[in-house]
């Protein structure tokens, strides 16, 4: 039997301005991404994407809020990436306020 990990997507989901980067590079909303590392940091999956840093606020991961410094993507997981201006209600309610 092969031990080797198998490649699973991750399902990306963009919100806001970042919805629109996902339209012009011709991506769906949700992107499917495969991923074969065992795991992967935040920032690593933004330069991956092809992302700056600046446009990404918060990272939510398997539907938790993470800083995209603090995040851990798996084959498998579902991300949603948050860019800057998300409104102050929403953010307490999205489970960021501190972000």
């Amino acid at each position: 039997m092969d031990a080797r990990p198998t490649a699973a997507p991750i399902e990306l989901h963009a919100f806001m301005g970042l919805a629109d980067l996902f339209r012009e590079r011709g991506w769906g909303n949700p992107h499917f991404l495969p991923l074969t590392a065992e795991a992967m940091p935040g920032p690593a999956l933004l330069d991956m994407l092809e992302i700056p840093a600046a446009r990404v606020e918060v990272l939510f991961v398997n539907r938790k809020a993470v800083a995209v410094a603090h995040a851990t993507i798996r084959p498998g997981d579902r991300v949603a990436l948050v860019p800057p201006g998300v409104p102050g209600p929403h953010r307490f309610l999205l489970g960021f306020k501190n972000a």
